[in-house]
């Protein structure tokens, strides 16, 4: 039997309210926050930087939601469930299921703005900048979302605030989502807007992005349940360590090119 002196996981329905069929769900209230907070910050730093008008936000907000919603599907179904998706090609196109990669969300956010760079014959670069800022917040969001779902749990801890989760056993666990709600959400956010206070090269930005996010996720996978079907890889990393080391890696190139020389 669990022992008391840990937290239990809040019972919390992921259903907010049926509409028919349709489940009205945390998580999907969490998506809607996050794209509410970028809408909201984006128009915003349009007041600030006469280089963007509401409308040409609007149409880049427009490509970065199709961007992070495909992006994030095919990204779980490939980085977390290949094996899977060669027995079922079709498991990708099962949302229902749930499954989302921040890495995959990422690529398809970065593939959504290059679109959008070359068509507005804007520079990558720039573009990039503008949306960095909003990322963090949608971060937090969702991974509120993660805990109210229950998923997503820590490793067994014997801190005074682990936490028993229904999926997670009888074991007291890291609320892990929390960790990363914290480091990748609110005070990524904090470092970003603070960084951004004075002027800086074009690309400087979306590297303390790259960096910020990067460093913030390494550490709490050391804290974070692996996914069973993967385990830790090589050098006892896991999958998300990985994913992870290539954006430390360019984040850091971006913020030393953007750097002026003297």
């Amino acid at each position: 039997m669990p022992s008391n002196d840990y937290w239990q996981f809040p019972a919390i329905d992921p259903v907010i309210f049926s509409i028919g069929f349709i489940d009205i769900r945390w998580y999907g209230l969490a998506y809607l926050a996050a794209f509410a907070f970028a809408y909201f910050w984006g128009m915003r730093q349009t007041e600030k930087d006469p280089n963007w008008s509401k409308e040409q936000f609007s149409d880049l907000l427009f490509w970065g939601f199709i961007g992070v919603i495909v992006g994030g599907r095919v990204g779980y179904t490939f980085f977390y469930q290949f094996e899977r998706f060669v027995d079922n090609p079709l498991y990708l196109f099962y949302i229902h299921e749930g499954g989302m990669s921040f890495h995959g969300g990422l690529l398809g956010v970065i593939a959504a703005m290059y679109l959008y760079a070359r068509k507005k014959q804007r520079s990558f670069l720039q573009v990039g900048d503008f949306v960095a800022p909003l990322v963090p917040m949608g971060l937090f969001f969702g991974r509120i979302g993660n805990f109210i779902n229950g998923e997503l749990w820590g490793r067994a801890a014997e801190v005074p605030w682990a936490m028993y989760f229904p999926s997670g056993g009888p074991v007291p666990r890291h609320p892990s989502q929390l960790y990363e709600a914290l480091l990748e959400g609110l005070l990524l956010f904090a470092v970003i807007i603070w960084f951004q206070r004075k002027p800086r090269g074009v690309g400087a930005v979306s590297g303390l992005f790259l960096l910020g996010y990067g460093v913030a996720r390494f550490i709490v996978e050391f804290f974070r349940e692996p996914d069973a079907h993967l385990g830790l890889l090589s050098l006892g990393m896991s999958m998300g360590q990985w994913l992870t080391l290539p954006m430390i890696i360019l984040g850091i190139i971006l913020m030393v090119r953007a750097k002026p020389r003297a």
